[in-house]
């Protein structure tokens, strides 16, 4: 598990003779260079020189530069900025390189491609100018700090970082970096999410509440309300703008406790996401033609998305407002709060949804099995928690699937004893309901997690019905602590099995029977 302890590191070296790290650095001769010599810029540190990881003794010296930090302070993870690479100053043009004929389109400003970074005329080892590589310096500081953490700690790294390229994703988490505190960015951050999950960055979230600038009680509790369901989820300001801590307002406590609770309630769900991203690509976060690519209504909605194929979220993005109108494609979908608002359409609709205050609409789609657990403090006491299956039915059918390893293995789907997958089915048989779990792989799940609740939405059975009896793998249970209920709520039926004490890794079938009282 990720320890609460984190060390900013930005990609420079303070030019200090008697900073150790500096000292060792010109010593393995790692610094970008300008004109033969180190390049000399400036950041939050005063004049700096700039690490060159094209250069393996860069690498070896990052590695050795961590390794003498965690003896001093014990780490998990790291959070590297700055590193587009970023400078204070803006570097008097050299030669052609460095003031070519086109701009960059910064901020809506048509800067020179020098402005506020090292000079395109810098070179790399291997000389390499800084105007063919300049992208990549990102990518190669988190693969060289994913990799060190893995050597020092030897689990599973967690790296953030500011500046990505094309397979930074595999390397690294990503925030979007420094957003304003404003409802313009709060709508703007779910495409920008959405976009980098199909870019190959899953674990992706923007700053809850704004980077910049002075957020408004109203405009954090929205964002909580959003951020919750991002990938990555944090709240994070700049020093010079005022606190905004979630605590700081009785309105965004609520709004917090709410969505943060199901997410947490959610997170073996998003871990089985995470899963799959890092075997398929897929993004935790999609956009909702991602799942209905047949339907062109869905192609230029960015105010809604879906987290894996099952979740929908569709929160409020303008002041003053308690409601919120949100496309649903075919078929049914149910409030993920409260198991109710059933939304039915066949082929796409739009419907007007209530957004009190100190909600969110989320919502689950009718054919899916989620894997759920009860919320906790933190992910490492919430993983101890049991699993809670929700089993949604969209015309007698639903499934699902979860993955479940110790969340600290370096290879998600290593060595067959240290991870597993379970896939999940449910049919409605006459007046039966058959859900079944079968172990696809891995051995973990042998002796891990139980299954102590199973609840079933969508029943489509007529008044009059009543559940009687649960049967697991064909032995009737009764009597030994289980509890069975069935209500009708609208339209459907929800049936509740509580008190269950299976083993997720074991292959089970539970039978609820049904009848006409």
């Amino acid at each position: 598990m990720i320890s609460e302890i984190y060390k900013q590191k930005k990609s420079c070296i303070n030019v200090n003779k008697s900073y150790a790290t500096f000292t060792r650095g010109m010593k393995a001769d790692i610094f970008l260079k300008r004109n033969s010599s180190n390049y000399l810029g400036e950041v939050w540190p005063g004049p700096v020189y700039f690490p060159d990881f094209f250069n393996p003794d860069a690498v070896n010296f990052w590695d050795q530069e961590i390794e003498i930090f965690h003896k001093t302070l014990p780490i998990d993870g790291l959070w590297i900025d700055m590193n587009e690479i970023s400078n204070f100053i803006t570097p008097s043009p050299l030669n052609s390189l460095d003031d070519p004929p086109y701009k960059i389109n910064n901020a809506g400003v048509q800067r020179p491609i020098n402005n506020l970074t090292v000079p395109a005329s810098s070179i790399h080892y291997g000389n390499l100018t800084e105007y063919n590589v300049h992208n990549l310096h990102g990518l190669l500081e988190s693969r060289a700090t994913h990799d060190t953490l893995i050597k020092l700690k030897g689990k599973r790294p967690f790296v953030l970082t500011r500046s990505t390229f094309v397979g930074s994703g595999k390397y690294a988490a990503h925030w979007t970096g420094d957003n304003a505190a404003t409802w313009d960015d709060l709508g703007y951050s779910i495409p920008t999410i959405l976009n980098f999950g199909l870019f190959g960055v899953p674990m992706v979230g923007a700053d809850i509440c704004g980077f910049s600038g002075n957020t408004t009680e109203e405009l954090c509790r929205r964002w909580i309300q959003l951020g919750a369901f991002y990938p990555f989820a944090r709240n994070h300001a700049t020093k010079g703008s005022i606190r905004h801590e979630l605590y700081l307002w009785d309105s965004v406590v609520r709004s917090a406790k709410k969505a943060l609770g199901l997410r947490y309630r959610l997170l073996p769900y998003f871990y089985t996401l995470m899963y799959e991203a890092c075997t398929k690509g897929t993004p935790i976060a999609r956009p909702l033609f991602f799942s209905d690519p047949e339907d062109t209504q869905t192609y230029d909605i960015n105010a809604q998305f879906m987290i894996g194929g099952a979740v929908m979220v569709s929160p409020v993005l303008s002041p003053g407002v308690n409601s919120v109108t949100a496309y649903f494609p075919k078929g049914i979908w149910f409030n993920l709060f409260n198991y109710s608002s059933t939304m039915i359409t066949d082929s796409g609709e739009y419907f007007t949804l209530e957004a009190p205050e100190d909600s969110v609409n989320v919502h689950v789609r009718g054919g899916n099995i989620l894997p759920m657990q009860e919320e906790a403090m933190t992910t490492q006491l919430a993983r101890d928690n049991e699993f809670e299956l929700l089993v949604v039915l969209h015309e007698g059918m639903a499934e699902g699937e979860v993955f479940v390893d110790d969340g600290e293995v370096v290879e998600m789907g290593g060595k067959e004893s240290e991870w597993s997958t379970m896939k999940f089915s449910a049919k409605v048989e006459g007046k039966d309901v058959k859900i079944k779990s079968v172990l696809v792989n891995g051995t973990y799940a042998l002796d891990h997690k139980l299954v102590v609740k199973v609840l079933v939405l969508g029943l489509g059975f007529e008044e009059g019905i009543e559940m009687h009896s649960l049967y697991v793998n064909g032995v009737e249970l009764g009597g030994k602590g289980v509890g069975l209920s069935y209500e009708k709520r609208g339209s459907f039926g929800v049936a509740e099995i509580d008190g269950l004490t299976q083993l997720i890794g074991n292959d089970f079938e539970l039978s609820l029977k049904f009848s006409v009282y």
